[in-house]
């Protein structure tokens, strides 16, 4: 069972700054993934709903959630 792609392997020694950089000649690349992935995340709506909707309103509960629980304590 073959575990690489040979043409895979061709495409990534032809990236360029393999001789001064090595692997981390990739990094520009995966931050530029890791951009559009945010960018997806803020921009891209799910019917009235996004992901940072969707956070923010987790936050607001666990927040209340912590609140109510001390304010619990207290008395």
């Amino acid at each position: 069972m073959k575990l690489y792609s040979p043409k895979l392997k061709t495409f990534l020694n032809k990236w360029p700054g393999k001789r001064y950089f090595g692997v981390y000649r990739f990094i520009p690349l995966f931050f530029m993934l890791g951009a559009a992935l945010e960018f997806s995340m803020i921009n891209w709506n799910v019917g009235d709903v996004n992901f940072y909707k969707t956070y923010k309103k987790r936050q607001a509960k666990t927040y209340l959630e912590q609140h109510t629980e001390e304010e619990r304590y207290k008395l």
